[in-house]
């Protein structure tokens, strides 16, 4: 009898996370921030669009990255260093109404000036809630990045919430609004992690390209 040689399991994980540690956090604009001269990559979405469970979810840690019940609470841009091989910026969440307006305010110029003034920004990855179209706050968010210039890749949250049917017309919906091709949208499930594998690939991506000057 012939006995087949055992497989060896192959990992396709396009983002196997070896280390991860948490750097420190920008507060005010011109104030510190790390100085490491790795590639950035940044998260950014409205309060509420679960920013912190897809992180959680990419990152494949339980508490990366605390999921609050009261949001609009981080008030920071927060690096945490992967992989000794780049880092990831949290941007604070934006749009919640019970946060004061003067807070709210503090966090456009915050934003504007880490998007125009990171030289190694590869990229945005710019959250969406699948269930509704792109707020104001989102919107001014989107004249952001297209007047800096940076890439950006979009993720469409909360997908386990509606039925797949309605996740493919809302993904063609968003396209429209957004004025992207729909492969530039990922759908994604921190309950159910799909479209984990697909955001990781994507940002491997991101981090492979130059910025350009």
């Amino acid at each position: 009898m012939r006995t087949e040689p055992a497989t060896i399991p192959v990992n396709t994980d396009p983002l196997v996370i070896r280390s991860l540690e948490f750097v420190g956090g920008l507060a005010t604009i011109g104030g510190w921030r790390p100085e490491l001269d790795l590639p950035e990559i940044a998260f950014a979405g409205r309060s509420n669009v679960g920013k912190s469970s897809l992180l959680n979810k990419v990152l494949k840690r339980r508490s990366f990255a605390r999921v609050s019940k009261t949001p609009g609470r981080t008030r920071e841009i927060n690096f945490f260093k992967v992989n000794d091989a780049f880092l990831l910026a949290d941007l604070p969440g934006y749009g919640y109404a019970r946060v004061s307006k003067e807070r709210s305010a503090d966090w456009g110029p915050l934003i504007d000036s880490y998007l125009r003034g990171t030289k190694d920004l590869r990229g945005v990855v710019q959250l969406l809630d699948v269930r509704h179209d792109p707020t104001d706050d989102d919107r001014q968010m989107l004249d952001f990045l297209a007047d800096v210039g940076v890439p950006v890749m979009f993720v469409a949250t909360k997908i386990d919430k509606i039925s797949r049917l309605a996740v493919d017309k809302r993904i063609r919906d968003l396209a429209i609004i957004l004025q992207v091709d729909e492969d530039h949208i990922i759908p994604f499930s921190a309950q159910t992690g799909a479209g984990r594998d697909d955001l990781a690939e994507a940002i491997a991506g991101l981090l492979a390209t130059e910025r350009a000057a």
